[in-house]
């Protein structure tokens, strides 16, 4: 059986773990993807007491319901490829805080977004900062047998697979792998969308299940909140690909209908969109 996860913004926002974990096992999900973005709020997620991360897992125990990932955005607000010694700094000591809740809690991936800065102005530098501090973060990952994976995201640093794959040359790791985002991927008029995902293989470590609106040289694009079937991307292509080349990890649906009125009605109108793609493809799922 397929293995499909659940965003965490997809859900209400205002639930303890149990609650949570029990809302996405009725929804018929397999895991959630957590997310500590750069708002304070969540960022203050990877400081957790003893008592908070015991919380965490005793939850899990008793719903079956794991948290396999972490969304770690908060990077954007402090990247690797920062000009300011202070961010940088800043950076490292985030994903040192969030390795060891991931180890602590039970997850297997941190999904690092594939920005060398957001913010500020991209130079050669900032790119030679991101690789610099990556290798650092990888090296802590690989002690505590947590795999970083570079999402391919909404912005030209990495948004194909071949330019993770650059990347990847720098930094020779099983620890580092990428998490194709089939939204994203698509997004970019350049990417050869099948291609991306053939040279990229051995490298996926979970998939991204979200829609976006193209980028042309009129339009920037849209990376959030399109609705299933109103975007650019071939979902029955991309997993006939993945299925071809044997992909049997984990999907992701990527949602952010935390503050929806109705979020469980808009989940499963994504899982009656997707669910027949998937298996069209071959993949099973419930």
């Amino acid at each position: 059986m397929t293995t499909i996860g659940i965003y965490e913004k997809a859900l209400p926002k205002n639930m303890s773990w149990k609650e949570r974990l029990l809302l996405a096992k009725q929804l018929g999900f397999d895991f959630i993807e957590m997310s500590i973005d750069e708002t304070d709020e969540r960022l203050t997620r990877v400081d957790w007491t003893s008592a908070e991360r015991k919380e965490v897992r005793e939850a899990i125990a008793e719903t079956g319901v794991k948290i396999l990932s972490i969304c770690l955005s908060g990077h954007r607000r402090f990247p690797f490829g920062s000009e300011d010694p202070d961010k940088r700094a800043t950076a490292l000591n985030l994903m040192e805080k969030a390795i060891h809740l991931a180890s602590d809690i039970g997850i297997r991936t941190i999904q690092l977004a594939g920005y060398d800065v957001y913010y500020e102005t991209k130079t050669l530098t900032s790119r030679e900062y991101f690789i610099e501090n990556l290798k650092k973060a990888v090296a802590m990952a690989a002690s505590k047998e947590i795999v970083l994976s570079i999402e391919i995201m909404d912005d030209p640093f990495i948004n194909s697979i071949s330019k993770y794959l650059k990347i990847k040359e720098q930094i020779r790791s099983p620890y580092l792998q990428v998490y194709p985002d089939l939204g994203n991927l698509s997004a970019w008029a350049e990417n050869d969308v099948g291609y991306e995902l053939e040279i990229g293989i051995d490298q996926i470590s979970a998939i991204h299940l979200k829609d976006t609106l193209a980028v042309t040289d009129q339009f920037p694009g849209k990376f959030k909140e399109v609705p299933f079937g109103s975007g650019c991307v071939d979902f029955l292509g991309c997993l006939k690909t993945l299925k071809r080349l044997e992909y049997a990890g984990p999907f992701l649906i990527e949602m952010w209908s935390e503050n929806s009125d109705k979020p469980e009605k808009e989940i499963q109108q994504a899982k009656a969109f997707l669910f027949p793609f998937l298996k069209e493809a071959g993949y099973s799922v419930n």
